[in-house]
C-alpha cells in the first residue's frame, strides 16, 4: 500500500501514506470488503488518522449546530469494544433525526443537491446511493463519514434508504431517548443509551463478544 513510519532522531513519527491533497490508500470498496482485506492487511494508519480526523469534525458540526447524531453500526461497535475505529473498517457512520438536518448550514447545502467544501476542507454531499449524506475528508481523499437521516413512526426510528448491510433496520426511539456520551477516536461521541441491546437489535446476540469483517462471505476474521 505505500506506508511506512519514519521514526525521527528526536523520536517524533512521520508517516508517508494519503493524506488531505492525496487520493485515499485503496480503490473502491466491492461487497463491503476493501481490498486491503483481501490482502491480508487492515486499515492503512493513514487512512485511520484521516477517519478519526474527519468523524471528530463531522461531530462537532452537528453539535455546534443543534442536529442530534449517534454512532451507527460498525461504529458504535468499535466505541464499545475499543473506544475507538474498528482497525479493519473503511468509514464511520453516524445516525441523524433527518428533522435536524437544515439546522447545519453544511448538510443543508448537500440536501438540495449541492456538494460544498466547508472552511477546513472537508466535503459534504449526498450520497449517490440514496438519501443520506456523506462528508469526506476531503475532495481529494474520499474517506468519509456517512449521515444516516432517521425519522420516528410510531416510537421506532426508520429511514427511506435501506442498501440491505445487517445493521440496516429499524429501531425504537428509546435507545436515542436519552442518548449517551462515549468514547470514540479521540473525542466523545454520543450514542443509544443502552449499547449492548441496540448492537445485539442490529447484528445479533453476541456482536460485542465475536468481532468479524463487514461481509464473511467475502473474508473472515
Amino acid at each position: 500500500l505505500g506506508v511506512k513510519r519514519e521514526v525521527l532522531a528526536d523520536g517524533r513519527e512521520r508517516w508517508y501514506g494519503c493524506g488531505k491533497e492525496t487520493p485515499r490508500c485503496f480503490p473502491t470498496v466491492h461487497a463491503r470488503t476493501p481490498q486491503y482485506l483481501l490482502a491480508g492487511r487492515w486499515t492503512p494508519p493513514c487512512c485511520l488518522r484521516a477517519l478519526r480526523e474527519t468523524a471528530r469534525h463531522v461531530a462537532a458540526a452537528l453539535e455546534a449546530a443543534g442536529v442530534r447524531y449517534w454512532l451507527e453500526g460498525g461504529s458504535l461497535l468499535g466505541a464499545v469494544r475499543l473506544g475507538d475505529i474498528i482497525p479493519w473498517d473503511y468509514d464511520v457512520d453516524l445516525g441523524i433525526y433527518r428533522e435536524d438536518a437544515g439546522k447545519c448550514r453544511w448538510l443543508a447545502a448537500a440536501a438540495a443537491g449541492t456538494a460544498v467544501e466547508d472552511a477546513e476542507g472537508f466535503l459534504w454531499e449526498k450520497a449517490a446511493e440514496g438519501d443520506f449524506y456523506r462528508v469526506h475528508y476531503s475532495r481529494s481523499n474520499r474517506l468519509h463519514v456517512d449521515l444516516w437521516p432517521f425519522y420516528p413512526r410510531g416510537g421506532v426510528m426508520t429511514k427511506d434508504t435501506w442498501l440491505g448491510h445487517p445493521q440496516d433496520v429499524e429501531f425504537p426511539e428509546h435507545f436515542l431517548r436519552p442518548r449517551v456520551p462515549l468514547p470514540f477516536a479521540g473525542f466523545t461521541a454520543m450514542a443509544p443509551n443502552n449499547a449492548r441491546a441496540f448492537l445485539e437489535l442490529k447484528f445479533g446476540p453476541g456482536a460485542i463478544e465475536n468481532p468479524e469483517y463487514p461481509n464473511p462471505a467475502v473474508k473472515r476474521l
